[in-house]
């Protein structure tokens, strides 16, 4: 029997590598919400369909493993599927392959389905006829450790106020600027001394143009935490795990 995927392969471009001529966390996760919105779409609940109930899809959680850099010129295909939901929260898993199947990466995440009005959390029978006859699917493509990242209590290390240039359709940062915004926490010399093998991203507070943020940083051996913050407030947290 034939389980659900979404699969599709991505033509890159060379402003989607960095310095070091690896895939940025950015694009990756530029790709993910690519593929989960094409996904959403032939399953009956993607961006359009839900707007018109008033409702939206939230990524609050994102974590992945590198099996190995993802290097210019590599081929990039990004597999996805959805997990049976619980309660508010919505799972979804992406394998991510070169040239020949060879896994570059697995991440998983975790969603929440909103009122965009209200920004109140709703259950999966929101969905209607669309969550009836999802093929969910239970398997994981990776196990993270757990989803609480721990909180950064070292020094300030960057701060700005937010432009409309990050914003997207919901008004408010979106989810994929935020790895450029921690990774400029590092300098170029700390990060090509430190191949990264893994990170995750966990989403608090929503943070909109004209917000200032400031960033805090945490050291912890093989992994450094950094911490978003809006007003003193927790709105977004970073751990990269180093190899």
């Amino acid at each position: 029997m034939n389980v659900y995927a979404n699969k599709k392969t991505y033509d890159l471009r060379y402003i989607d590598f960095d310095f070091k001529d690896e895939l940025k966390l950015s694009a990756l996760l530029g790709l993910l919400q690519e593929s989960a919105g094409l996904s959403a779409t032939e399953l009956g609940f993607g961006y359009h369909a839900l707007k018109a109930k008033g409702y939206g899809f939230i990524v609050v959680h994102t974590y992945c493993e590198f099996r190995r850099p993802i290097r210019l010129g590599d081929e990039v295909t990004v597999e996805t599927w959805p997990l049976p939901p619980r309660h508010v929260i919505f799972e979804r898993d992406y394998r991510v392959t070169g040239r020949g199947g060879e896994e570059l990466a697995a991440v998983a995440s975790r969603w929440c389905l909103v009122d965009l009005g209200s920004f109140s959390l709703l259950t999966p029978d929101k969905l209607g006829e669309a969550n009836d006859r999802c093929p969910y699917r239970a398997e994981q493509a990776v196990v993270p450790p757990n989803w609480k990242i721990p909180h950064a209590d070292g020094d300030e290390v960057r701060r700005f106020r937010v432009g409309c240039s990050v914003a997207d359709h919901y008004l408010h940062v979106n989810n994929t600027h935020y790895a450029d915004f921690f990774l400029d926490c590092f300098s170029m010399e700390e990060l090509a001394a430190r191949p990264v093998r893994a990170f995750r991203i966990a989403y608090a507070k929503q943070v909109k143009e004209g917000s200032e943020i400031s960033f805090y940083r945490r050291d912890m051996g093989d992994s450094t935490v950094l911490e978003a913050r809006t007003d003193g407030e927790p709105t977004t947290q970073f751990q990269l795990y180093f190899a």
